[in-house]
């Protein structure tokens, strides 16, 4: 379960796996629908009579992008078939096509014939009913389209266009799929297909020995033909080399727009960067959804995936951002929150990127009875990044326009959604969505999110609710000392639960959320509170085997490996493990003092895919990436850790 390579332009993302597969094809918005629900969606080559796939075995591959941009650099290479591959691909950040550049390199001592075939397999809208596959001979281009879902694709060689075609039938009634047309070198030129359909296309390439040309092949997505063809149109007169240097000069300039003083961070460190912001860009809609992630294969244990809006992830995201200098990207993450809040001032569990509500787990009826199925953790979490946004930005105008349709309600609902008697938060579920009471995590957030919300108030001339809110704050603040600090543990517990009698029972699990605690500023990370808690969190949730890691909680069931929690308590987390990289980079008193944050980082790289792409979690015993890649809020960690080290190593003492 992973997507190494992932490029896209907020209205189209692709996705490839590991053996360069376009496993995802998202359009028109990032993260729904998914166009590909198959996976023959690649290159194939026939040369002196052997036909391979690209994602078969027998290639050598390496995928990467080139520095700091979202152009990939990748190569192949097959020793019997003696051909070596080199590829440039891009999604354009301006029109939404795809483009690649192939470089064929003929690496025997003989001239020879090189077949390229680009093999297409999409269900359009998720579904393989009711689509299309034509050939256009006026245009020289395969199209597939299903009502407003149009796909055209083309390509160019030394010696001119596509010069074979073939549409048919795939998994139905016995059809395995056109696709198979391709591995005799020839494909049999039907020309149109309705139903389960794909699609193929062929260019020959001759070559002298040990001689290279270059392939280009685009994928233009549009509402309609017209549109599809204006686009193939604009290529064509442009050049697809041109369009693709195009997209490497936008990303590189943006990459380099932070305005972040990084000068203290050593290269390696500033490259990782560059690649966590990228691939968060590709990962956020057009429309302001920050999405979870976008790899489809999650699908094979749950029907369902990551590709959804949580307002927790999102605010995290947006933070990251923020501090990063891309306001532009999250002022339209806020709009959004702004649009999808509910009527009563909170969140609901997670959103599509169209707005409209997610699939959720939390029921309406409980143990208790009626109950509200809300993370509040979500909702706090909003106003505490957008407190964070106009902390950098000083956009009064931004937070006023926001003010009473988002703030001023999702205020609201944190001060009144608080137990009169404990002065905590009333019970809601956890940010791992697994279980309902009251938290440490949550309590922090509504904290940091009312205290943000009275600063805006106050900016926005609103000084009563904004008193109104800091109390709140402050009577939170003190509930979490009395209820959730341990005397006896000597540190913060993961929750409290509520009997009906209204008793709280104390929940003792060593749980990595409770580093909230430092994170959104409740108390600083030199608190002994927090040391104690963090200190016996690196203790019992680090994993006992050669990987190491921080795991979320203690015996975390979530894609486990391992029985023994003494060994394994849990997975390792790539956010829990920076968590803790991120307390010692704040408690550092001197340049020294960073050598644990700097080894945690690079243990996060260390186990980021070879493009640089971090999973959520990995495998306690090979530390192979585990759930899915990349996980937007593990590169958004990323950033803000990194971004804590510049200040530090700009500012500390040797």
């Amino acid at each position: 379960m992973a997507r190494p390579l992932v490029i896209g332009n907020g209205e189209v993302l692709i996705c490839f796996d590991s053996r360069m597969v376009m496993r995802d094809l998202y359009y028109p918005r990032v993260g729904q629908v998914n166009h590909i629900v198959a996976d023959r969606n690649q290159i194939g080559i026939w040369v002196d009579g052997d036909f391979t796939w690209l994602g078969d075995d027998g290639w050598e591959r390496h995928l990467g992008y080139r520095p700091g941009s979202l152009v990939t650099q990748s190569w192949a290479a097959h020793r019997r078939l003696g051909i070596e591959l080199t590829f440039r691909d891009a999604v354009h950040h301006r029109k939404n096509v795809f483009l690649r550049h192939m470089r064929i390199q003929n690496r025997q001592d003989w001239a020879r014939e090189v077949r390229i075939f680009a093999a297409h397999d999409f269900d359009l809208d998720g579904t393989d009913i009711g689509d299309t596959a034509f050939w256009d001979p006026t245009m020289g281009v395969m199209v597939h389209y299903k009502r407003d879902r149009w796909f055209l694709m083309s390509a160019r060689g030394p010696g001119g266009g596509v010069n074979q075609f073939a549409a048919g039938k795939k998994r139905f009634q016995g059809a395995e799929g056109t696709w198979r047309d391709a591995e005799d070198g020839v494909l049999a030129g039907h020309a149109i297909s309705q139903g389960s359909v794909d699609s193929v296309i062929g260019l020959a390439v001759p070559l002298g020995p040990q001689e290279s040309a270059d392939v280009y092949l685009w994928i233009v997505c549009a509402n309609d033909l017209k549109e599809a063809r204006k686009v193939h149109s604009q290529v064509l007169e442009t050049s697809p080399d041109e369009m693709l240097s195009q997209v490497d000069g936008y990303w590189r300039s943006w990459a380099q727009n932070t305005r972040y003083d990084l000068t203290a961070l050593p290269p390696d460190l500033r490259d990782a960067l560059d690649r966590s912001l990228l691939i968060v860009r590709t990962q956020i809609d057009a429309g302001g959804a920050i999405l979870a992630a976008n790899d489809s294969d999650i699908m094979e244990g749950n029907r369902d995936h990551y590709s959804y809006m949580w307002p927790r992830d999102g605010a995290f995201v947006a933070a990251s951002l923020d501090r990063a200098g891309y306001r532009g990207v999250t002022r339209r993450f806020y709009e959004f929150c702004k649009r999808v809040l509910w009527e009563g001032g909170f969140f609901w569990h997670k959103y599509n990127p169209d707005g409209t509500l997610g699939s959720s787990w939390h029921p309406l009826l409980g143990a208790k009875g009626v109950q509200l199925p809300i993370q509040e953790d979500e909702t706090a979490l909003v106003l505490w990044a957008l407190g964070r946004h106009y902390a950098v930005s000083r956009d009064q105008e931004f937070i006023g326009a926001l003010y009473r349709d988002l703030i001023r309600p999702a205020a609201n609902f944190l001060t009144r959604y608080r137990d009169e008697r404990t002065g905590l938060p009333l019970e809601s579920y956890d940010l791992w969505e697994e279980r309902r009471g009251i938290f440490t995590f949550t309590t922090c957030a509504v904290i940091a999110g009312l205290r943000e919300a009275a600063t805006m108030a106050l900016a926005v001339g609103d000084p009563i609710r904004s008193e109104r809110y800091a109390t709140a704050a402050a009577e939170t603040a003190d509930a979490l000392m009395r209820y959730l600090w341990s005397d006896e543990r000597q540190c913060f517990l993961r929750g409290v639960y509520v009997r009906r009698e209204g008793e709280l029972v104390p929940d003792p699990t060593f749980e990595s959320s409770v580093m909230a605690v430092f994170l959104l500023d409740v108390l600083p990370a030199s608190d002994p509170r927090v040391e104690a808690t963090v200190r016996q969190l690196e203790r019992e949730l680090w994993s006992k085997t050669t990987v190491g890691g921080v795991a979320r909680y203690y015996n975390d069931y979530y894609f486990r490996v391992g029985n023994d929690p003494t060994v394994t308590p849990g997975n390792p987390w790539i956010i829990c493990t920076l968590w803790l990289a991120r307390w010692y980079a704040a408690r550092a008193r001197t340049q020294a003092d960073l050598q644990p944050a700097l080894d945690l980082v690079r243990w996060a790289l260390k186990h980021a895919l070879p493009t640089g792409a971090l999973p959520e979690q990995v495998n306690p015993f090979t530390g192979a990436p585990l759930s899915v890649a990349p996980l937007t809020w593990s590169h958004a960690t990323l950033v803000d850790v990194l971004l804590d080290l510049a200040d530090q190593m700009r500012t500390l003492p040797q």
